[in-house]
């Protein structure tokens, strides 16, 4: 079994001899003449397809682009110590990048269109993902250029790496002078080029590339110092944005949860609503009467149940009943007035029919409640009473009983659980019972 995975994953007799592959990757370092101008070329079409936004113009540079040969060559040359090609790599790469800034920023300097569409945008904020994209693609691709079998590894590489369109946005940010978006971009492409050079090395190293100059062992040892370093100083940053893509996106998903809870609120609905993740705020716009202080409040602690404790919550009247009669005739206020008062009898219509069956009542609290908490398996739900011998009669209350799997309920979110059916059954002895 171990000798047939070992016969699948062996790359020994599709490889091609070591001077086969130094010559090609030798090649690709050079960029003068037809290289230049294809990169050039290619540099122009991804800032018009930018500047389009057009996804489908943006991948044909990208096919075209001959930026990965020197990123390749870095890496291949410090794999086998070969100074002279690791030189000869950066000297050509530096010339490379410049020439791609300078065209881009002379198109988008001369470009009549200067909005920042979703395609610029996505070239600003690298994070841990992008390191992983360059260095499993330069992987695919330093193994692709040692094979005899290259197929279209290469194309695909260099789609799925994009070095393009961030030199293009930088470029963008220098003609626009934001030097955020250029840095942002910069950034993106430095991890693109730092960790395809990685993968490079690191491949270099498994397939056994022979070693092209005599090396000390003390310089071996700076150059992988170096190595680390260069690393390090490019990977921390990006999981730092990383993890605040996480937190938007964790934000963004509490929201919509929180904003469905809320979307019809004695007698106001929800019109719309605006989010910022980054400051962590929220913007609710309705239309019916305005608000109190109260209410207000009461929206704000319904937040709480859905993580959103920290979130500045503020409120819009995108329609109100009380402006629109100061300004409008006697049969347009009593229009709005019947209005308003069928949107409330449509509240209290749509709680009365949730009350109607109690297995219709437990069965949409269940509903409600697995979407926060999807360990909770079981609900009962009873609308009795509660009968005590010195009253003649019982007390009115619910009884609701909740199963989860064992320990996966804290007392935090049992908490949160009870405050959530506190709003959900105001003024009402509630009576909560858990089985772990």
């Amino acid at each position: 079994m171990i000798r047939k995975l070992i016969y699948y994953f062996d790359l020994s007799k599709e490889l091609e001899s070591p001077d086969e592959i130094h010559n090609s990757i030798e090649k690709g370092v050079i960029f003068k003449g037809t290289n230049l101008w294809i990169l050039v070329f290619a540099i122009f079409t991804a800032s018009v397809g930018l500047n389009m936004n057009s996804t489908a113009v943006i991948i044909g540079p990208m096919l075209i682009s001959p930026l990965m040969g020197p990123i390749n060559g870095m890496g291949y040359s410090i794999a086998t110590y070969d100074f002279l090609l690791f030189k000869k790599s950066v000297k050509n790469f530096t010339f490379a990048v410049i020439t791609s800034l300078i065209a881009s920023t002379i198109y988008f300097s001369i470009s009549p269109v200067s909005t920042a569409h979703s395609e610029l945008l996505a070239r600003t904020s690298p994070t841990i993902y992008d390191v992983l994209i360059a260095l499993f693609g330069g992987l695919a691709g330093i193994f692709a250029i040692s094979s005899k079998l290259k197929g279209n590894v290469i194309p695909g590489v260099a789609i799925a790496t994009a070095l393009m369109p961030p030199l293009c946005t930088a470029g963008y940010g220098l003609a626009t002078f934001q030097l955020n978006y250029f840095f942002g971009a910069f950034y993106l492409f430095t991890i693109n080029t730092v960790f395809i050079a990685i993968s490079s090395v690191a491949a270099s190293q498994i397939l056994k590339f022979p070693i092209r100059s005599n090396i000390v062992e003390s310089k071996k040892k700076k150059v992988n110092q170096l190595i680390t370093l260069i690393i390090l100083i490019t990977i921390v940053p990006s999981i730092y944005f990383g993890y605040g893509l996480i937190r938007q996106e964790k934000f963004t998903e509490s929201v919509t949860k929180f904003t469905k809870n809320v979307s019809l609120f004695e007698g106001n609905y929800l019109l719309n609503y605006e989010i910022n993740p980054n400051s962590r705020r929220i913007k609710l716009i309705y239309g019916g009467s305005d608000f109190s202080d109260e209410q207000k409040n009461s929206i704000k602690e319904r937040a709480k149940l859905f993580e959103l404790s920290d979130a500045e919550i503020s409120f819009q009247q995108g329609l109100s009943y009380t402006s629109l009669t100061n300004n409008i005739s006697e049969m347009d206020m009593l229009k709005n007035e019947i209005a308003r008062l069928k949107l409330m009898l449509q509240e209290k219509s749509d709680q009365f029919d949730s009350l109607k069956g109690e297995s219709t009542v437990g069965q949409n609290l269940l509903k409600e409640i697995k979407s926060i908490y999807p360990d909770i398996s079981e609900l009962s739900f009873s609308n009795t009473g509660i009968y005590v011998d010195t009253l003649k009669t019982s007390q009115p209350a619910i009884v609701i009983y909740i199963k989860a799997k064992p320990n996966s309920l804290n007392p935090k979110d049992k908490t949160k659980i009870n405050d959530w059916l506190k709003v959900k059954f105001p003024q009402t002895n509630l009576k909560l019972f858990y089985e772990d």
